[in-house]
């Protein structure tokens, strides 16, 4: 693919014209009472609301979001082992471990996103790190990959410390990673959960503490946080009709109905378009085969969550290689469609060969490089 792509001939780009009925749209919402809020599209990273996003401010407990994303990418998630007695002697919230617990990583993730656990936090850092300090250097290490270029991390439960600080915008694209981990995905949309730790392990019964997920619907986590420093701090996503929203708000007394008043206002101004309704699909030249030509297709389910405003500023361009060589298997990859809002990329998807091309029966016999000159003397001829 990467030979025929040095070769690739954009062969289309135009605006889109698009005649579908979109949904009315609701007063924008300008500004909120918080320190910061952003609003992204999760589909695509975007921001389509921001106040003071990039400001560095402390995040509470919304920090066990990544502390849960670590533990989570670890081997052996429900392997029991005996907690850290020192680790767990932390102030502030907790999941009630007691020294000599027996406890699993999974069930710590469930204690850190549904009880907000500072124990909890703390005995997965010094399980995975060794020390809550390495674990420090793990959880910057994994945001400098993740590219949050305004977060520092110094705690694992989000306790205050001057060092430790991210933004709205930051905190938001964590989230969004986050959540393509199934793990955390099914832990932190659970209103409720039982889960099995104790000295022996038991079964014990958690309440999440974020009510977005009883009181709004659609509502799919994340993290809630609070400190006399921070005020309170809240990460939430809900989808609504194939789109996913992620909120962030930083220190906003009000935080449940400014999420609900930023998730109603921007769900009723974005419609749902799928990849197959915005662009033609090309057909790709097949030479020395039983067609001299092959349609191709896009994976279904993807597209993009846009305004009516955005709608009219879309652009796509298909680029496919300008010959391919039977045989050819269903499902080759020939090009890509690319779609764009003001020459930024938003989405970028391969495009394959709908279906078989086999050789033509009078070069079953014949070598490749046979068929290639047969094709470009009778393109020449002609």
């Amino acid at each position: 693919m990467k030979n025929r792509l040095k070769k690739l001939a954009l062969v289309g780009a135009a605006a889109l014209i698009f005649a579908g009925a979109h949904r009315t749209s609701a007063q924008a919402v300008t500004s909120v009472s918080a320190k910061a809020a952003v609003v992204m599209e999760a589909g695509t990273g975007r921001i389509l609301f921001g106040q003071q996003e990039l400001e560095h401010l402390p995040m509470a407990s919304t920090t066990k979001i990544m502390t849960a994303l670590l533990t989570l990418e670890q081997p052996d998630l429900d392997s029991y082992f005996t907690v850290d007695g020192t680790a767990i002697l932390v102030e502030g919230t907790s999941m009630g471990l007691q020294a000599e617990d027996q406890v699993s990583l999974r069930a710590l993730a469930y204690g850190m996103l549904l009880q907000s656990g500072n124990d909890a936090a703390n005995a997965a850092a010094v399980r995975i790190g060794g020390t809550l300090s390495a674990f420090g250097d793990l959880m910057n290490q994994k945001a400098e990959a993740l590219g949050l270029t305004n977060t520092h991390f110094v705690t694992p439960s989000g306790l205050d410390d001057p060092e430790h600080y991210s933004c709205a915008r930051d905190m938001a694209e964590l989230a969004r990673n986050a959540l393509q981990n199934p793990d955390f995905a099914e832990i932190c949309g659970s209103s409720t959960a039982r889960v099995e730790y104790g000295n022996p392990p038991y079964s014990r019964s958690m309440t999440n503490h974020n009510r977005l997920l009883r009181e709004y619907e659609g509502a799919i986590g994340v993290k809630t946080g609070y400190t006399k420093k921070s005020g309170r701090c809240l990460v939430s996503a809900a989808q609504r009709d194939g789109i996913t929203l992620i909120c962030v708000t930083l220190s906003a007394s009000d935080d449940w109905n400014v999420h609900k008043t930023l998730f109603n206002s921007w769900f009723d101004q974005l419609s749902w378009y799928s990849a197959e309704s915005l662009l033609s699909l090309p057909q790709v030249p097949v030479t020395g085969g039983a067609a001299q030509s092959v349609k191709t297709e896009i994976s279904s389910g993807q597209g993009l969550a846009l305004t009516k405003e955005e709608f009219s500023r879309l652009t796509v361009q298909t680029v496919v290689s300008p010959m391919e060589y039977a045989p050819l298997a269903a499902g080759t990859e020939v090009g890509r469609a690319v779609f764009a809002l003001d020459g930024e990329e938003l989405l970028i998807l391969p495009l394959t060969t709908k279906e078989e091309v086999p050789l033509h029966p009078e070069n079953r016999h014949k070598s490749w490089w046979e068929r290639v000159m047969e094709y470009f003397g009778k393109n020449k001829s002609q």
